[in-house]
């Protein structure tokens, strides 16, 4: 996993004033601390999604498919599968944010219907909030 948001998360790094959060991520205490699904590929993790249950909705903590990967339409499944575990939870939303250098991630939450709600530094990165109102969208929107 931690090989994958390396890999997946290393085009940032000369936008960045230093590395993207998932990158120094401690990945056994990710798994420990929420729902981490991965994608495989024969032996090779290709893609995850770890999301958070949460009162009001799910957390999207982290997105990242491998760049040999990338535009397959994996990110997106892995979207499907969070908004599938939201509805099973009976949350009425998903919630995510992702880093505002990280701008073709910004287009492709937008896509995907996810709405900006606000953008802000926290932690000391500058992001960009998402969410994605289930009530109003169909499944897999």
């Amino acid at each position: 996993m931690a090989a994958l948001a390396l890999a997946a998360y290393d085009v940032y790094v000369e936008r960045m004033p230093r590395p993207p959060a998932p990158m120094l991520l401690d990945y056994s205490q990710v798994v420990a601390d929420g729902d981490t699904i991965l994608a495989w590929r024969d032996a090779e993790v290709v893609g995850m999604i770890t999301v958070v249950v949460e009162p009001g909705g799910v957390l999207i903590q982290n997105v990242a498919v491998a760049p040999q990967t990338q535009g397959t339409g994996l990110g997106s499944r892995l979207l499907a599968h969070a908004e599938q575990i939201a509805r099973d939870a009976g949350r009425p939303q998903l919630r995510l944010y992702t880093n505002e250098a990280m701008v073709e991630n910004v287009e492709f939450y937008r896509r995907r219907g996810f709405s900006e709600v606000r953008r802000a530094e926290e932690h000391g990165y500058r992001r960009v909030f998402f969410v994605k109102d289930l009530a109003t969208s169909a499944p897999n929107d």
